[in-house]
């Protein structure tokens, strides 16, 4: 999509750059993103064209962020607030606890920062357990009284073009007119699969590092989760093992509850969610599906909707696959940053 107006934006938490990278590809001219990990510099700088700086982002004052958006006719401001404490898991703990996490601070720091530049755009994207709580109503409520119009929803990935199940609190707002999310790409007969994903990988096996690609490589499998997973199935789990094979835990009741632990993905589904435990085959269903091993980095990446081509790291200066697996699986799917900036660049023709 053309955009003849530019935005310039700036991307706070930016990671790897997922978000970056689809917001540039939608037209957006993102200059800067902040994040407090140095080990995603190399990857944010040499796929994009921004600069990487290391800063806490509660540390950060309007205008160290406002002189990267001069210049443009139109300003943006990005954001992913580390996504933990608004977790499916954490939330059963925040309701046994009477004092909030202390990276709730971090919205509230991206809302401080809205106040004092009060961009043109602001985007944020989030876990679905964050609309639940009274941290995100405040945040609306900073949006509102600074007369933003805006729009969020929960998207499931697979809705638009990504091919893992998903789902993210999508945000975006607008000053200068109406905006809304654009609507779903793919209906569900139509979704990306795996096996669009991925099929056309070298082969490796458990263990094995690709020679032309660093980051398709694939965790050791110990002996026993080799055999375990030459008898798992696609969409199967645990219980497909012989007895001899399965774990004490999983004989318990409480071990019941994990189906999917150990488990390969389907060909022709979406993946599971993506997470910073992706390469390892006993952390959820992310056994490859016919190859006898997890997933490697580079499928995970491209699970993402992260380019084939993205570099994650400098082959002079490798990374650790736990610092890499981190890296991807926090990352903004590529393609949701790319449909939240044309939701943005669409409102503009209105």
């Amino acid at each position: 999509m053309k955009n003849h107006k530019k935005i310039k934006a700036v991307d706070l938490f930016c990671g790897a750059g997922g978000l970056t990278h689809g917001l540039q590809r939608s037209g957006i001219s993102v200059t800067a993103g902040y994040d407090i990990e140095e080990s995603c510099r190399y990857a944010y700088e040499i796929n994009n064209n921004a600069r990487f700086i290391k800063q806490d982002v509660t540390h950060l004052s309007g205008n160290d962020v406002a002189k990267h958006l001069a210049g443009g006719d139109y300003t943006l401001l990005a954001g992913c607030a580390p996504c933990q404490p608004f977790s499916t898991y954490s939330r059963a703990n925040i309701k046994r606890t009477t004092s909030p996490d202390k990276r709730w601070n971090l919205l509230e720091s991206f809302g401080r920062l809205i106040n004092e530049i009060t961009p043109d755009f602001v985007t944020m994207e989030n876990v679905p357990g964050l609309a639940e709580q009274g941290i995100f109503h405040a945040f609306l409520a900073t949006l509102r009284h600074n007369g933003y119009s805006f729009d969020y929803k929960i998207v499931f990935c697979p809705d638009y073009g990504m091919p893992q199940t998903r789902k993210r609190l999508v945000l975006i707002a607008s000053k200068v007119s109406d905006i809304s999310i654009i609507p779903a790409t793919h209906t569900a007969d139509k979704y990306v699969t795996v096996r669009d994903a991925i099929e056309h990988l070298p082969r490796i096996t458990a263990g094995e590092k690709d020679k032309v690609d660093p980051i398709h490589r694939s965790s050791i499998l110990s002996p026993i989760n080799l055999k375990r997973i030459q008898y798992s199935k696609p969409g199967g789990s645990w219980l497909d093992w012989p007895e001899e094979l399965r774990a004490s835990c999983h004989k318990k009741m409480t071990g019941k509850t994990y189906p999917s632990v150990y488990g390969r993905m389907t060909w022709d589904e979406p993946s599971p969610t993506i997470t910073t435990q992706c390469n390892g085959y006993g952390n959820g269903r992310f056994g490859h599906p016919v190859q006898d091993r997890a997933i490697s980095l580079r499928e995970a990446a491209l699970l993402q909707s992260f380019p084939l081509a993205y570099k994650f790291h400098d082959d002079e200066n490798p990374l650790s696959v736990a610092t890499l697996a981190k890296m991807i699986g926090n990352a903004v799917p590529v393609k949701l940053g790319e449909i939240i900036g044309q939701s943005i660049i669409t409102s503009l023709a209105k």
